[in-house]
């Protein structure tokens, strides 16, 4: 019995030797079937847990994942997606004139996506074209898309969604008011903004208001607008027709209202522009006319983006933290990963940041 037991003894080192040789070999360029012979599981098994599926047992994924690390073994991004018929990309898709929204929404995703083995494309698109759709349709199949990011207007296009979901594509929607389930959206609550704006302009004496709006179409817009007439009408207040202007969220469409504005008798002691570049638009005019800002006319923009410091007086505006927008949206994508249908919904409230382009009359 003593002879038996040292022979399993002496095949059990040995296999334990053999084990340990075919790890140093491995070791040089593992694959995912070397990975599941060594595990004692099958291929697709292997895959799961590279992909972080939640339909392996623990045991099985512990003892999968340790031989990984032991192997240093690191999964081809490309192999994985033809594998699972979809690469390890994410698409942004806007319609959007402003460039830093797009950069600062890029940093956010990119942000989001470090370390996990995604990539991000970017696809500008034109709603007004005939081929719009069938555009970013080919886009998505041709890419083999993970997943997309629908910025506005884009994102509040219900025929692009409709498509997206015929093509079983998943997607996150930003947007300023919830347009879908809670999964898919990211609301940004302009009216909230721009309502704060109006607040300021009041409590600092402002009666004689102009708003300059975003472009037609824009939901945002339209919420920017609502809360700003809101937040007067509380106070008893109304803007006047006359000085509600339509820009096109570019710096010369705020520099051809502010120019306008300007000329106006009386003139406005206060103006709104929906977004930086326009507010940045109106200080050119304001230059223009030979007035200054604040002691001829107050100033409020919206974003907060980088040009408000840069811009003189430094630019009173509210808030909206455009990169955490695009991180949380990246986030909600990859979180499809695992599979999961209850996201809680995402409301990012924006804030007036005050400095030094508003004056109390």
């Amino acid at each position: 019995m003593s002879e038996t037991k040292g022979a399993r003894s002496a095949s059990g080192a040995r296999d334990k030797a053999l084990e340990g040789s075919k790890l140093e070999r491995l070791k040089k360029r593992p694959t995912i079937n070397d990975i599941a012979r060594l595990a004692n599981v099958s291929k697709k098994t292997v895959s799961r847990v590279i992909n972080q599926s939640p339909y392996v047992r623990e045991a099985t994924r512990a003892r999968i994942s340790q031989i990984i690390d032991e192997l240093g073994f690191e999964p081809d991004p490309q192999a994985r997606g033809l594998a699972l018929r979809r690469s390890f990309l994410i698409g942004l898709v806007y319609d959007n004139p402003n460039a830093q929204d797009i950069v600062n929404v890029q940093q956010g995703m990119l942000n989001a996506m470090r370390g996990t083995g995604f990539e991000l494309v970017v696809h500008p698109c034109a709603q007004g074209n005939a081929n719009f759709l069938a555009d970013v349709r080919n886009f998505i199949e041709r890419q083999k898309l993970f997943g997309v990011v629908l910025l506005p207007p884009v994102s509040e296009n219900e025929a692009l969604v409709k498509l997206l979901r015929t093509i079983e594509c998943p997607y996150v929607r930003i947007a300023s008011m919830s347009l879908d389930a809670p999964a898919n959206m990211i609301v940004s609550r302009d009216r909230v903004g721009a309502g704060e704006a109006a607040e300021h302009f009041i409590a600092n004496g402002h009666r004689w208001i102009a708003f300059i709006a975003g472009p037609h179409g824009h939901r945002s817009s339209v919420e920017r607008r609502l809360g700003f007439s809101e937040a007067m009408a509380r106070h008893g207040l109304a803007l006047d027709p006359g000085l509600i202007l339509e820009g096109a969220y570019t710096f010369d469409s705020g520099l051809a209202c502010g120019t306008e504005l300007c000329k106006r008798k009386p003139r406005p002691t206060a103006i709104f522009a929906s977004n930086d570049e326009m507010a940045a638009g109106v200080y050119r005019a304001v230059r223009i006319a030979g007035l200054q800002i604040p002691q001829d006319i107050s100033v409020i923009g919206y974003d907060d983006s980088p040009l408000a410091m840069r811009i003189w007086p430094p630019l009173t505006t509210v808030r909206l933290p455009i990169p955490d927008m695009g991180r949380i949206a990246a986030e909600r994508l990859l979180a499809r990963r695992n599979e999961s249908d209850t996201l809680e919904p995402v409301e990012i409230v924006p804030g007036l940041i005050v400095r030094e382009s508003v004056r109390k009359l």
